[in-house]
Order: C-alpha cells, then structure tokens, then sequence
C-alpha cells in the first residue's frame, strides 16, 4: 500500500486526517467481515447479527484510517513522499496499544 502526499501543498496535521478520511469512506463488505470473524470462531454454528457486523466494519474502518493517517505523519517526519511498509511497520505497535 502506498499514500503519497504533496510536501508542496502543506499537507499537514489536520488536513491530513481529512484527506485520507475523505478517501476511506466506502469501509468493507458485511460479507467480509464476517467471513474474516468466522476464520476465528471455535464453534463453526456461531452466529453474528447485522448490527455486530456494522459495528466491526466500522471498527476496521476506523483502524485502517488510523493507521493511514500515522503512516502519512511518519513518511512526513522521514520527508519522504511515499508511504510504504517501512513506515507502517514504524507505527503499528503504538496503533495496537491505542485500539
């Protein structure tokens, strides 16, 4: 995955959240989600209603900008102009602790 970012165009703090928030907003499938949900389940007759999948998908949503956002904010403070796995990596154990 990479997110560029214009060092030119000022894309920082708050404009940052916004454009990688503005670009997130379709989130994932009901379907996905609860087939990445039953992958864990012990009991294969587990069931999870509409409203628990909404909720996990948003969850996830809200992960996955998160950790675009900190992966940006790295890159920025790297001047670098892509993100990449690096920069992820850099971000993610203090992501965990936050979720």
């Amino acid at each position: 995955m990479f997110i560029g970012w214009d060092s030119e165009a000022g894309l920082r703090g708050g404009r940052t959240e916004t454009v990688v928030m503005e670009r997130a907003s379709a989130g994932f499938r009901k379907e996905l989600v609860s087939r990445l949900l039953h992958l864990h389940f012990r009991d294969d007759r587990t069931k999870v209603s509409g409203d628990a999948l909404q909720l996990m998908a948003e969850l996830l949503r809200i992960f996955v900008v998160e950790a675009a956002v900190r992966g940006v904010r790295q890159a920025q403070a790297e001047d670098m102009a892509l993100v990449d796995v690096d920069q992820l990596e850099k971000v993610l154990p203090q992501l965990l602790l936050d979720f």
